[in-house]
């Protein structure tokens, strides 16, 4: 059986330019309304995001080295960027794959995420494959102690996060969340920890909460002064992360004279690439390299 995997993301704008192209995707092909674009534009540009995106080359690196890892090839793509899950599958059967192994850089299933990159590479493949998609790795063991390994031992009090969704979202993805964020505090031995939201969009409509800027309030009235998040919800050093943790978090802890850090990301990190390759090889009932 010959095999590939596509290996997606949410995708990121290549350089300050495609912001509002980007975003238009984002929202269906609808412009986002100027105030927001600036802002966006803004932070972009203080993060240093001027010729390159960081995110884009870290989805790459990942890329070549599951490819790697696995020896099978593994192409990358992007649900609001290029190349577009669609190119990823052309590219997949143009290689002769007779399966296809779609695996999304987000642990955490919903309907209003995950099962939109299925729908769109089941789509591309229109059946000219077999496809067997990854719908949730939440729980995975390795995962789960790459992140206790980023927290055990600290002093903090340790606040998971993940992106939020808007309220109607069905159940299973806070409670997918909740649960990652237990056995990673069972694993490290934590026993001070919450969990929050971040990143809401500003939609109109009510979004799962709460907020971390909201919740960080709430921690330091109940006489926390010390904070460590872990984005359980993200893999990689995405605009979330930088911007909404590094900055936005940072400051608001800043503010209330808390302690605030974050962990690492996992990235490209060998040990998370690991960790990918046992999802692929599960599915596919591969062994282990020698």
């Amino acid at each position: 059986m010959s095999a590939a995997i596509v290996l997606m993301a949410y995708g990121s704008p290549e350089r300050l330019a495609d912001v509002p192209e980007y975003y238009a995707d984002i929202r269906g092909g609808r412009p986002i309304p100027p105030e927001h674009l600036e802002d966006l534009v803004e932070r972009y540009r203080r993060l240093g995001i001027e010729a390159e995106s960081p995110l884009n080359a870290i989805t790459e690196q990942t890329r070549s080295a599951l490819e790697s890892e696995l020896g099978l090839p593994v192409f990358t793509g992007m649900k609001h960027w290029r190349p577009r899950i669609a190119e990823a599958a052309d590219r997949a059967v143009a290689a002769g794959a007779e399966t296809v192994v779609g695996l999304v850089l987000a642990p955490h299933y919903s309907e209003l995420s995950i099962a939109g990159y299925r729908d769109q590479l089941e789509a591309a493949l229109a059946g000219r494959s077999e496809l067997l998609f990854i719908e949730s790795w939440h729980a995975e063991p390795g995962f789960v102690e790459f992140l206790a390994d980023r927290v055990r031992g600290t002093d903090a009090h340790v606040v998971f996060t993940a992106h939020s969704l808007p309220g109607r979202a069905p159940p299973v993805y806070k409670e997918q969340l909740l649960e990652t964020s237990q056995r990673v505090a069972d694993r490290a031995g934590l026993g001070d920890w919450s969990f929050s939201f971040q990143s809401e969009s500003p939609t109109g409509e009510p979004w799962l909460g709460p907020d971390i800027l909201d919740h960080l309030e709430e921690l330091y009235a109940r006489g926390v002064r010390k904070v460590l998040v872990c984005p359980v919800g993200f893999v990689a050093d995405h605009l979330e992360i930088r911007w909404d943790l590094d900055h936005e978090a940072a400051e608001k802890a800043h503010e209330l004279g808390l302690d605030f850090s974050r962990i690492e990301m996992p990235n490209a990190e060998p040990r998370f690439v690991e960790v990918l390759a046992g999802l692929v090889r599960r599915m596919l009932s591969v062994p282990s390299k020698a």
